[in-house]
């Protein structure tokens, strides 16, 4: 098992700045890091940051959303396109700083509402994308780790269910599936199950309290998560995702205006140190 965090915690772009960060979350503990990869047009930057990484023994994995005007399942065939062409673009800068995982919701534009369900046509058009971005994909060595979202942030893919049929659609070895407890405690009625649903599929997990900010103190039911992952034998990267006020662009999407936690760094020590001791009483 490998612990990682978050930078979104902190930052939403990698600049020198940052890369300090870097040796504070190695000295806490943490033998992971999921950078946010959102500015596709400096790859050189990527790859700084990777060989700083390497430095330090971090392995990493990288974060990608999709924006309306490169909407994958978007009705107009110019803007799907953009879509698949940026989620390639991702793949690329991901590969460049070393992430051997790309996690997030770049299935469908976030925040992107028509009013009902996916139609049959968008779910057509969403499998289709992701087949072209999976062979990409390929091409890197970077897996691909759709997350489902829940239905306030999204309408294409909401549950475990809707991940695991829309993983067995793409039917593709490097599209594989992320779950986020953050999101299940709000979908799903049965966490075990959902868990269990995406067992063939699942390469990646988000470690997230129900208020978004430090894990275990809230109202997730953790036992449950962390007997189901057990389970399952899972055993890939485990990665806390909070969010808090450091950035001011993220707060339309997030809702959070207000402190609910000592400091980052604190947030950082305690979540570790919370992920650890769950997976030492379960995994030996």
């Amino acid at each position: 098992m490998r612990f990682g965090l978050n930078l979104l915690l902190w930052t939403d772009t990698l600049t020198d700045q940052m890369l300090p960060l870097l040796e504070d979350l190695r000295e806490i503990g943490f033998d992971a890091v999921e950078i946010p990869v959102f500015d596709l047009d400096n790859i050189d930057n990527y790859v700084k940051w990777g060989k700083r990484m390497d430095e330090l023994g971090l392995a990493r994995t990288g974060t990608a959303v999709r924006g309306p005007d490169e909407n994958p399942i978007s009705p107009d065939p110019a803007i799907r396109r953009r879509g698949i062409e940026a989620n390639k673009r991702n793949v690329e800068c991901c590969a460049a700083a070393g992430c051997q995982v790309m996690a997030g919701p770049f299935h469908s534009a976030i925040g992107v509402f028509t009013g009902r369900g996916p139609t049959e046509d968008e779910w057509k058009w969403g499998v289709e994308a992701m087949q072209e971005v999976a062979e990409h994909a390929q091409k890197f060595n970077v897996r691909l780790a759709v997350e489902y979202l829940n239905r306030f942030e999204c309408y294409f893919i909401n549950c475990a269910a809707d991940l695991a049929r829309f993983c067995r659609d793409v039917n593709h070895p490097y599209c594989r599936a992320m779950y986020d407890t953050f999101h299940s405690h709000i979908e799903e009625k049965n966490i075990p199950q959902a868990i269990r649903t995406l067992r063939e599929y699942l390469i990646h997990v988000h470690i997230s309290e129900n208020d978004r900010s430090t894990p275990g103190q809230g109202n997730v039911r953790w036992q449950e998560n962390f007997d189901a992952l057990h389970e399952i034998g899972y055993d890939g990267f485990l990665v806390c995702e909070a969010f808090g006020l450091a950035l001011e662009k993220l707060v339309p999407a997030t809702k959070i205006w207000r402190r609910m936690y000592e400091s980052e760094k604190q947030l950082a020590r305690d979540a570790l140190q919370f992920m650890k001791s769950e997976v030492t009483k379960r995994w030996k």
